[in-house]
């Protein structure tokens, strides 16, 4: 979509009108889940596991950045991370006492093919253990084969930049089938691509920590092409399995819907972080103002004969990861138009720019909402305007259900003398979330899951240990796990269907 700047205008002005009490309203006792809503939580392999250098596994790209100077708070990395590699039996059991549905997981490239080269059989038996007590325990396995942990030796080969690695990242997808795909029947090809490609080779906020606009566009096109060979070769091998793609997607507002320079501020964000992804995945095409907004840092050649076929097959679902929307301005703090060359920074001794390829210029505005431990505006009727959205223009037409595979929050967790936190604010968060999906789905979006982020207190990539995002804690000298207020409130609505209020 190319939006106008009447459409973006309008959808500012209801977002404006959306008052502080209504971003965060709990949801209302009562509110049933629609009929056969999948109730979940979800993880990632390198976040959870730990046991890196055990049984065959090698470096991932993440390895390797936890040991660069200043690239992860505190110098944190993944080694042992909450141990999950040796006590999945009891975070199952976890799962099981929450009630879920669903448990959204991901398999280590690193561990499954070390190095990308040969399939390691120790490394798919844990994961094979894992699918096991899954089902044991009436939880239906949901896996993700790729959530940014490049094996290191592809990274030394060019990465995400080398069109070879979507080729390999097939051949890595069909293993984890042979071993897997007699018991698991929903998997999904890439988690938050934006993430791997812009953030990663552009911002340099991300494992392999580059920052070069190119080679983040690159990477994406690189990433989606892996997404496309994989669907092909597992639909070839598999007719009947449940494909899909995740991609993290927000709500860009222009901060002043009546100035055309934060109009078209609005509009490049949405481009350069949804519909980057959404039009060539779901319409076969990149749209043609992002590639305006990018030619400079476009590769010639990139996108070959066929590719774009490739990349648009057809999916069984989509997986949308939602955390907050975002107002922008393209107006420097002067209010005179902001000059377009490319801001940088220094942090924490390692040099950061903007993830906006084409469109470093541009600000986010602050609009009063409350925040997050991670600085994120909570905005609940943003995911409601986006799951309609993709219903009216996306998802409806192409006939595909959409999943919300991640969300959630962090907070500053503050646990009593028995490790037990009640996190008021993260269960509200929840509670909103949940409320705005069943507002999306009254409105007519087909969404038929929710995923909350996440089952486990882990390691947040470039944050380290220092923000929580479970709704179980995890003390991280003991590795002892805790259900907080949210898990035990999730836990009620697992079993009730129906969303209980705010409050108690």
């Amino acid at each position: 979509m190319n939006p106008t700047a009447a459409t973006t205008a309008e959808a500012a002005t209801t977002a404006e009108a959306a008052t502080t009490a209504e971003a965060t309203r709990p949801a209302g006792t009562g509110r049933a889940m629609p009929p056969g809503f999948v109730l979940g939580a979800a993880t990632a392999a390198f976040q959870i596991e730990g046991a890196a250098h055990e049984d065959g596994r090698t470096d991932s790209i993440w390895d390797t950045f936890c040991r660069v100077p200043g690239a992860v708070v505190n110098g944190d990395d993944g080694t042992v991370a909450v141990d999950h590699y040796h006590r999945y039996r009891e975070d199952v059991a976890l799962m099981a006492d929450l009630g879920l549905d669903a448990y959204r997981f991901s398999t280590s490239w690193a561990r499954v093919r070390p190095d990308g080269g040969p399939v390691n059989p120790a490394g798919l038996d844990f994961y094979s253990r894992l699918v096991d007590e899954l089902l044991g325990a009436g939880i239906t396995p949901w896996l993700t084969l790729y959530h940014w942990d490049l094996p290191q030796a592809l990274q030394d080969r060019g990465g995400w930049t080398d069109r070879d690695t979507a080729h390999r990242f097939a051949e890595y997808a069909v293993s984890v089938h042979e071993a897997l795909g007699d018991r698991v029947r929903h998997i999904t090809t890439l988690n938050e691509p934006w993430c791997s490609s812009f953030l990663s080779y552009a911002a340099g906020e991300h494992a392999p920590g580059h920052t070069d606009p190119a080679e983040a566009v690159a990477a994406a096109h690189h990433l989606l092409l892996g997404h496309g060979l994989a669907v092909g070769a597992l639909r070839e091998r598999d007719a009947d399995l449940r494909l899909g793609i995740t991609l993290n997607l927000t709500v860009s507002d222009p901060a002043d819907p009546a100035e055309p320079a934060d109009v078209d501020a609005a509009r490049r964000v949405d481009g350069a972080f949804n519909r980057i992804f959404l039009d060539p995945v779901l319409r076969g095409e990149y749209p043609d103002d992002v590639r305006r907004d990018m030619a400079e840092h476009w590769p010639d050649g990139l996108v070959r004969d066929g590719d774009l076929a490739r990349i648009s097959a057809p999916l069984d679902f989509l997986g949308v990861n939602y955390y907050n929307g975002g107002a922008t301005t393209g107006l420097a703090a002067d209010g005179r138009p902001a000059d377009a060359t490319t801001p940088q920074a220094t942090l924490g001794g390692r040099q950061r720019r903007s993830p906006f390829v084409g469109s470093e210029h541009l600000r986010a505005v602050p609009r009063g909402l409350p925040t997050t431990a991670m600085g994120w505006e909570v905005q609940p009727e943003g995911l409601t305007r986006l799951l309609v959205r993709l219903q009216q223009e996306y998802t409806g037409p192409a006939g595909i259900p959409v999943y919300v595979t991640e969300n959630g929050a962090a907070f500053d967790d503050v646990p009593d003398a028995q490790g037990f936190v009640d996190d008021a604010e993260r269960r509200d968060y929840v509670a909103a979330h949940l409320a705005a999906v069943t507002d999306a789905v009254a409105a007519g979006a087909d969404v038929r899951g929710y995923f909350v982020w996440s089952l486990l207190d882990n390691f947040e990539w470039a944050f380290g240990y220092g923000k929580r995002f479970g709704v179980v804690r995890v003390d991280y000298d003991t590795l002892e796990r805790t259900p907080k207020t949210s898990a035990l409130w999730y836990a009620d609505l697992t079993h009730s269907r129906s969303l209980p209020g705010g409050e108690g």
